[in-house]
């Protein structure tokens, strides 16, 4: 639930890197809890009977687009690649499972290893 909190904070952050773990049980929260939300609309008769789907699970989805985009280019950086590989339908699922780089790349610290960083400036001097 951690993860899916800190990216909630993070909206609309497509600056930085996202580890496999953030990426991923922001997928998994995320599948939880619209199912969750198909079931109370389903139960209570809020979805629509033709299309299955009800005004709630609308306002989540909505609400979750721009975050669950984000993560996903902060996911494909990790990677060392350009948010545009979201795009790419089997190979962004590659790159979301892969291991990130380690180290720091163009575009940021790795998340994983932090004190990567400071290793890297050293190696720099």
């Amino acid at each position: 639930m951690k993860w899916y909190i800190e990216v909630l904070k993070k909206y609309a952050v497509f600056t930085g890197r996202a580890r496999r773990s953030e990426y991923w049980y922001f997928f998994l929260f995320n599948v939880i809890i619209s199912m969750v939300i198909g079931f109370i609309e389903g139960a209570t008769g809020l979805a629509d009977p033709e299309t299955g789907r009800g005004m709630l699970g609308l306002g989540y989805s909505l609400a979750l687009l721009v975050p669950g985009i984000a993560v996903g280019v902060r996911r494909m950086h990790d990677t060392g690649h350009s948010g545009w590989y979201l795009l790419i339908p089997f190979y962004n699922l590659y790159l979301a499972v892969s291991n990130g780089d380690v180290g720091s790349n163009e575009y940021g610290p790795d998340p994983k290893n932090p004190d990567m960083e400071l290793m890297d400036h050293l190696v720099e001097d």
